[in-house]
């Protein structure tokens, strides 16, 4: 029980550790600070979803003094209750009939307003796009798959799973992120320094109680991968990496086995870690390594050789989340890209190196879910069309020898 509480107490307090890791910061209320503290749902003040009915609905004010109605005003239309998806382009639609079903390309999270005609057919408050946006953003066929954030902030209950799966078709897929107060070693302060050690880091039952459970239990086989995503490590662990690894080891040995497609994913935050050891304890443990892009590790192609270590004998799903653009810091690439319907700083060379591996792992009847966030270019949908593009030549170039 004190183990509980503390979970729920660590992961609030750390809700603005990394801000460079945070996407509910975009607008996104998910989380008020990205890749954060998850905000009420609430539309807030001075930001209604839609008018009063009395004043959108035309319907008479209060009398006047001599007992006479007001005039009616002229009635108008209702605005729609629901989230409208953005029109069909055809070139897309054509796009997506190309590519193998075992891709998923998706964003990290769904909630942003500035993806009117990209993603949704209308303007819509971040609150309402979060609760009822998903419906909208699954319709795109080329968006397969999204990343809740929200859960590495604080733990998600299973009906709040069971809503999100309830909004998305059946081939869709979840990239969900464990919570931070399992993943980070330290509980940290509002500008993310260090406050105290995390005595929950790596406890095999709080994650089981308050992630995997609750996760599996209403996403069902909608879930994709579960992410475990480690927080920049202390230095003792940093000069000793086997103190980590062996934990870490430890940790994964003691969680359920997961059913069908589903698979365990562990994403770092430090280069030095990435070690033949560490990818034999995920092989050990039938997890998978989660190819984080993001201006602390190493490049893409880099990191597949670490993933083709881990898949020697045999391919396994490839997971990868797109955080941020190489050289920038969170606040850095926000301040650059929002609102986030545009394509700023394009990255070619991470593109094609995540086509080139999308397109094996594919074509090898892998399942690949792909991640992108607004800060990789400067507007995630459209990050995922351009890689869409570039996995379908990649799969042409293959299949014709």
């Amino acid at each position: 029980m004190v183990a509980e509480i503390h979970l729920r107490e660590g992961a609030l307090k750390q809700g603005s550790r990394f801000p460079e890791e945070d996407a509910a910061r975009d607008g996104d209320a998910q989380g008020s600070l990205l890749d954060d503290t998850a905000p009420s749902e609430i539309a807030p003040a001075g930001e209604p979803e839609c008018l009063p009915a009395s004043a959108e609905n035309g319907q008479a004010t209060e009398p006047d003094l001599f007992d006479e109605p007001a005039p009616r005003k002229p009635a108008s239309q209702p605005k729609a209750r629901g989230v409208l998806p953005a029109p069909l382009n055809a070139d897309l639609d054509a796009l997506a009939k190309q590519l193998p079903e075992a891709i998923h390309l998706g964003t990290s999270t769904w909630s942003f307003p500035g993806w009117r005609g990209i993603v949704y057919g209308d303007a819509y408050s971040n609150a309402k796009l979060s609760r009822d946006g998903l419906t909208a953003y699954s319709a795109h066929p080329l968006l397969r798959c999204v990343s809740i954030d929200r859960s590495f902030y604080a733990p998600l209950s299973l009906a709040d799973y069971a809503r999100y799966a309830s909004q998305v078709p059946e081939h869709f897929r979840f990239i969900v992120k464990a919570p931070a107060a399992v993943t980070d070693a330290f509980i940290r302060g509002q500008r993310g320094a260090p406050d105290a050690e995390n005595p929950a880091f790596l406890n095999a039952r709080i994650a089981i109680d308050e992630f995997v459970t609750p996760c599996i239990g209403g996403l069902g086989t909608k879930a994709g991968a579960l992410v475990f995503q480690f927080s920049p490590l202390p230095d003792a662990m940093i000069v000793e990496p086997s103190r980590f690894i062996d934990q870490l080891a430890a940790f994964l040995g003691a969680l359920p086995p997961l059913e069908g497609e589903t698979r365990y994913a562990v994403e770092l935050r430090d280069a030095v870690m990435l070690t033949p050891r560490f990818i034999r304890a995920l092989r050990d443990a039938n997890v998978r390594y989660c190819i984080g892009v993001h201006a602390r590790m190493p490049d893409v192609r880099r990191q597949a050789k670490a993933l083709a270590l881990l898949d020697e004998e045999t391919l396994g799903p490839l997971v990868v989340r797109w955080s941020l653009h190489s050289g920038f810091r969170y606040e850095q690439a926000k301040a650059k890209y929002e609102p986030f319907d545009q394509i700023v700083d394009e990255d070619r060379d991470t593109r094609e190196a995540l086509a080139e591996l999308a397109a094996r792992y594919a074509i090898a009847g892998q399942p690949v879910v792909i991640a992108a966030n607004n800060k990789a270019e400067g507007s995630a949908p459209l990050t995922c069309f351009e890689l869409a593009r570039g996995i379908a030549r990649e799969c042409e170039r293959v299949q014709r020898g």
